[in-house]
This record gives C-alpha cells, sequence and structure tokens, in this order.
C-alpha cells in the first residue's frame, strides 16, 4: 500500500482526553487521493505511486493525456510520489485507512513566508543595548575581522528572507482518524498556514 498521502491544513484545536488532559492538535483534511502512476522496480529501478489530489481547472493536453490513463476526467491539481509497499494499479483511490491512531508520521509543508526580516527575527539575535548611545539596538553588530581576513565568512547569520521553505516535522502522533469527515487529527504544530498543502508520510 501507498506510505503517504496528500492533504490540505486545516487548523489547529484540543482534544480533552479520557483522564481530561488537553491535546493540542492540527486537523488536516487527507485525501481521497488517486494513483496516477505506478513505478515498478523492474521499470523504473524502484517502487512507488504517484498520487494525484484535487482537480485542475484549466490542464494542458499532456495532463490530461496523464489523467487519462488512471481513468480520471481533468487534469490533477496535485501530484506526488510516495514509496508503495505493495502491488497497485493506476486508477485506485487511497484513503485515510492507511493511517492508524498511535502512529506516529512524518508531516511536510511550506513553511509561512515572513518576507526580508532582520537578525532578531530571523535567528533570535539578542540585539544591541537598549540605552541611550546606542543607534542600532536590533543590529546585528560586527559581522567579520578587519585586515584578516578581509572578508565575511560564508554562512554567516544575516538578516534575509525568512520562510516560505519546505519543511518537515517528523515523529508526530496520530490521535485520530475520522473518515467521515476525512480528516487526520495529529498531536502538535505542522508547517504552513491553514488551508495549505501537506504531505502525510508513514515513518
Amino acid at each position: 500500500m501507498s506510505k503517504g498521502l496528500i492533504g490540505r491544513k486545516l487548523g489547529m484545536t484540543r482534544l480533552f482526553q479520557s483522564e481530561g488532559a488537553s491535546v493540542p492538535v492540527t486537523v488536516i483534511e487527507a485525501g481521497p487521493a488517486r494513483i496516477a502512476q505506478v513505478k515498478t522496480r523492474s521499470a523504473d529501478g524502484y517502487d512507488s505511486v504517484q498520487l494525484g489530489y484535487g482537480q485542475k481547472r484549466r490542464p494542458n493536453k499532456p495532463e490530461l493525456g496523464h489523467a487519462k490513463k488512471s481513468d480520471f476526467d481533468g487534469g490533477y491539481a496535485v501530484l506526488k510520489e510516495f514509496p508503495a509497499a505493495a502491488a497497485h494499479e493506476a486508477g485506485e483511490i487511497v484513503t485515510l485507512d492507511i493511517f492508524k491512531n498511535g502512529e506516529k508520521i512524518s508531516v511536510t509543508g511550506t513553511s509561512k513566508g515572513r518576507g526580508f526580516a532582520g537578525v532578531m527575527k530571523r535567528h533570535g539575535f539578542g540585539g544591541g543595548r537598549a540605552t541611550h548611545g546606542c543607534l542600532t539596538p536590533r543590529g546585528p553588530g560586527s559581522i567579520g575581522c578587519s585586515s584578516d581576513p578581509s572578508r565575511v565568512f560564508p554562512g554567516k547569520r544575516m538578516a534575509g528572507h525568512y520562510g516560505a521553505a519546505r519543511s518537515t516535522v517528523k515523529n508526530l502522533l496520530v490521535v485520530d482518524v475520522r473518515p467521515d469527515y476525512g480528516v487526520i487529527l495529529v498531536r502538535g504544530a505542522v508547517p504552513g498556514p491553514n488551508g495549505g498543502l501537506v504531505l502525510l508520510k508513514k515513518n
């Protein structure tokens, strides 16, 4: 079976367990997804399945032709590849049933974009002295030496573009799977904004 699924982050809430503990969870709307293509070790060198999620509004002819091979009318909005542990056929539907309560999964998404940020926001610098005479209270301070080596070393933490990067959070606990609502509840935070695309992968 497929070891992953495509979904969208809906937001965060909390669940009260039987002993009264409050558990913070992220609600993810996942699947159903259709297998658009099957890759085998004999033909491609590895075993995996390509899942198609959603419907594209204006697909082009190559996208329509690719979707037609899996008996899907229209083009897929999202195509992602996941490892597969067993034989599959194009056109099969993958649902939330692949996940079980209590198991741990990895969730991949695109973190929130924060634009151009300074060193205090981007790297957590302490900043300069917030007192009389300090002209750069939020500046990075000294960034290198003088005549030797007369340059700034690569990788120096400085101001720059922050966020909007692919991020993976591992070992998130599946608190509850609710196929009737098409959602899965995982303990902890998931990268990205509400409505953002996420990939759920079994460990």
